[in-house]
């Protein structure tokens, strides 16, 4: 496995994105609240959310990677465990920042990682990619 505190910010992006966009871990609470295969969410994204989405991505890629370096360094396990919860406070903060609530932001990275449409994955990628 490729430790992130190897990676620069730009290399990590496109590794952490290209790869199928990967799903946010979520606390065992918010996995369960979810029902399985509820109704397949709307391929129809608009571009604005799909804006966002790749705003909250870009924050999550900016969080893991500072968490890793900083988990990295820690070398009590106490410490370790502190820092993994507070990178999982961090990332539901940075997709309801973006303005999209956690099941508009899980529906379309479900879409772009299942290659469930092309489009919506590449019009993510593109957004991911071109860096303010």
């Amino acid at each position: 496995m490729v430790e992130l505190s190897r990676l620069t910010a730009p290399s990590f992006l496109c590794m952490a994105l290209t790869a199928a966009v990967l799903p946010v871990p979520l606390s065992s609470s918010q996995a369960q609240s979810q029902p399985p295969a509820q109704s397949r969410p709307s391929q129809n994204i608009p571009d604005q959310k799909l804006d966002k989405a790749a705003a909250a991505l870009r924050q999550i890629s900016s969080i893991q990677q500072s968490y890793q370096q900083q988990l990295n360094e820690a070398a009590i396990p106490t410490a370790k465990a502190n820092l993994a919860k507070e990178a999982d406070d961090q990332i539901p903060k940075a997709i309801t920042g973006e303005g999209l609530s956690q099941q508009e932001y899980d529906a379309i990275i479900e879409v772009a990682q299942a290659q469930k449409d092309p489009d919506v994955r590449q019009k993510l990628l593109r957004r991911i990619e071109s860096v303010d």
